[in-house]
């Protein structure tokens, strides 16, 4: 069997988190991809220490779902071209990819699945889109807000979380672990089902 196809059970999978590379960055809320993969690959003992075509990544089980992690290490705007080329090495199509990405259209510590698409303005999945020239994979939307006081959207979203916010943060993030490992399980439209609610949960234990 060719070394980069999957085994029993299915497709290779690729979950890209987005997000800006380097310690200045790590705790903005445009990295809340990047924390979600490191979440899985903590919780999944994926190692994504190995490093190539400008990323961080690393293969293993998620559940009975293989899967590549992956960070990519070249700036937002430019994030495309590392995920197109690990899905070429890998032989992932982009139908295969689950690119996990912060969203100030909607409100903080909502989830929303999504098929195909836009960028939404998002200049990391304009670089996805860009690369594979379509937007033909589905995106994990994790509910940043905008800015209550009027700073502008570029700012807010390289800032580091309110105190509220960062409060609420471990919950979301595991939320969105969860929603993660339904897609790749059970297929998007099951985590549509499930996650594109309004979550009440996560803002009453901390109202």
């Amino acid at each position: 069997m060719d070394a980069h196809q999957n085994g029993p059970g299915g497709r290779l999978r690729l979950v890209v988190g987005l997000g800006n590379p380097g310690p200045h960055y790590s705790a903005t809320r445009h990295n809340i991809g990047f924390r979600v993969v490191e979440r899985l690959a903590e919780e999944f003992a994926v190692d994504i220490g190995r490093q190539k075509f400008d990323a961080v990544f690393g293969r293993g089980r998620i559940g009975p779902v293989e899967a590549v992690l992956a960070k990519p290490l070249a700036f937002m705007n430019r994030s495309g071209p590392p995920v197109r080329q690990l899905a070429d090495f890998f032989k992932i199509s982009s139908q295969d990819i689950l690119v996990v990405h912060d969203d100030i259209d909607l409100t903080f510590g909502r989830i929303k699945i999504k098929e195909k698409g836009g960028h939404g303005g998002h200049n990391g999945l304009r670089s996805v889109i860009d690369a594979f020239g379509g937007g033909a994979f589905t995106r994990l939307r994790l509910g940043i807000g905008r800015s209550g006081t009027g700073q502008d959207a570029a700012g807010y979203v390289l800032d580091r979380f309110g105190r509220d916010e960062a409060a609420m943060l471990p919950q979301l993030i595991q939320r969105a672990r969860d929603a993660v490992v339904t897609i790749l399980v059970q297929g998007a439209k099951a985590g549509m089902n499930q996650f594109n609610v309004n979550p009440a949960t996560l803002n009453a234990s901390h109202s």
